[in-house]
């Protein structure tokens, strides 16, 4: 099957359970095996659109879009003249070109303000394996640019090898925790919380 599956793997119910009575955030992880690309997103998203090519995903609070490109040659020396452009038709400003380090990829990203004051983070993932671009878009809020950059980290072409993880991962930030974070952005970030028990989907 070419697309994006939900199978939950019951050993990962198990490993939750197991857990008494301590309520603790999950990480979900994709298998795109038509592609043998991988990555996490932090749990309790539900995909709204899911294709070949094309995948969505939303949260209450943040909505993440992956689109696939074939590579060609020269794209890595337009890659961040294609991230302006696609932050100006978002009406993006306040825009800054950074360097994202994923491994396996050449990668470069742009972030931003919308048009409604959240945040905006374009990435494009250049293989170094194969002929994929990975195209990521997010739209969040301030307090969740570490779980976007942990998502866009995450991203790994070869299935059988575990993803780049932090060691930890944050839920999705709602609105109100954001501003609260915004207003104390220059205070010491709490220390990183045990690594999460994870749900694993595959084709």
């Amino acid at each position: 099957m070419n697309r994006l599956k939900h199978q939950l793997i019951v050993a990962a119910i198990a490993a939750a359970a197991a857990i008494g009575g301590c309520v603790q955030a999950q990480a979900a992880v994709y298998t795109w095996s038509r592609h043998n690309l991988t990555f996490e997103t932090p749990d309790g998203g539900w995909v709204t659109y899911n294709s070949n090519t094309r995948f969505e995903i939303r949260w209450d609070e943040m909505v993440m879009t992956v689109q696939l490109y074939e590579k060609r040659d020269g794209d890595t020396k337009i890659i961040e003249d294609n991230l302006r452009r696609k932050a100006a038709d978002f009406n993006m400003y306040d825009t800054k070109v950074e360097k994202l380090k994923v491994s396996g990829f050449d990668s470069k990203c742009i972030s931003g303000t919308m048009p409604d004051g959240s945040r905006g983070l374009i990435a494009d993932l250049v293989s170094k394996k194969s002929h994929i671009i990975a195209e990521i878009t997010v739209n969040y809020l301030m307090g969740n640019r570490e779980t976007v950059e942990d998502m866009v980290k995450s991203f790994a072409e070869n299935k059988q090898q575990q993803p780049h993880r932090e060691k930890h991962k944050q839920k999705v930030q709602k609105k109100s925790d954001a501003d609260r974070e915004q207003k104390q952005q220059n205070q010491q970030p709490k220390p990183a919380a045990k690594p999460k028990p994870e749900k694993y989907f595959d084709v």
